[in-house]
């Protein structure tokens, strides 16, 4: 009985951990996506890859007004290892952006560079900080 029980309670905790994962996001992201993409880029496309980063990175954030941050970097001990944190002021603004000229031309132009793609989504722990960071949010 106990060991049903026990069971139970866990599949109770589990369905509920993408809802309750989703409420912290809602809560302190306020609506927005806050985002790491980690991408592994093949050496030999190291340098062409990282000026269509660039590319995209500027025309976003210059262009789209609700792109807050698109700002690639590189990890020092493997600089194949690109970090990439995206802010989208809500989903609106990143489908937008996904469906961009400038976004396409990217993704279409780097996907034979790319070993490998993780987009890692995440929310804040001290969201009263991010207008301070972020001038563009206001």
């Amino acid at each position: 009985m106990r060991r049903i029980l026990l069971v139970l309670i866990t599949l109770i905790f589990i369905g509920a951990t993408p809802i309750m994962a989703q409420d912290l996001i809602q809560d302190n992201n306020n609506g927005m996506i806050v985002r790491i993409s980690e991408v592994e880029v093949y050496p030999e496309y190291l340098e062409e890859y990282l000026n269509y980063a660039k590319e995209v990175a500027k025309i976003s954030v210059k262009k789209e007004k609700d792109v807050i941050s698109i700002y690639p970097m590189a990890i020092i001990k493997d600089n194949t290892q690109i970090r990439i944190l995206e802010i989208y002021k809500n989903e609106e603004a990143y489908k937008n952006h996904i469906n961009s000229p400038h976004f396409k031309k990217y993704k279409e132009g780097t996907l034979h560079m790319v070993k490998n793609l993780d987009l890692v989504d995440t929310y804040q722990i001290c969201p009263e900080n991010f207008n301070k960071i972020f001038k563009k949010a206001k």
